[in-house]
């Protein structure tokens, strides 16, 4: 039972990253990596905003019943995404690159409808 509910959270997180993935090609952003995996930690979308390299954290929720979805980066992981930007930047052997952390942030209500809130250089 526990695994076919983590089976159907993840296929929600999918569908977030989804439809992230869509709105930021939408919106001329070229998608570099999804699912960059290193060591434990994961960067949902790495994608190019002209020039700067951006590292995307998307929440999905569907409800607010817990509060706004940006209220899930807490400090830690914060700390975590800016690691895993650095591995991706040793992994692939980058020295110099302008880069920024953007979430976006998607709710979807009882009628299936999305809303979609892009937060630009969300954190430092």
């Amino acid at each position: 039972m526990s695994s076919n509910k983590n089976l159907n959270y993840k296929s929600f997180g999918n569908e977030g990253e989804n439809l992230a993935e869509k709105f930021l090609k939408s919106k001329g952003y070229q998608i570099i990596k999804r699912n960059f995996r290193f060591g434990r930690g994961e960067i949902d979308i790495i994608a190019k905003d002209g020039d700067c390299l951006v590292f995307v954290e998307v929440k999905t929720r569907k409800s607010l019943e817990f509060g706004e979805p940006e209220y899930a980066i807490t400090k830690s992981k914060v700390r975590q995404l800016k690691k895993l930007a650095e591995a991706y930047f040793y992994v692939n052997k980058i020295e110099e690159q302008y880069c920024r952390f953007d979430v976006i942030c998607i709710i979807r209500d009882v009628q299936g409808n999305y809303s979609i809130k892009h937060l630009e250089n969300a954190f430092y």
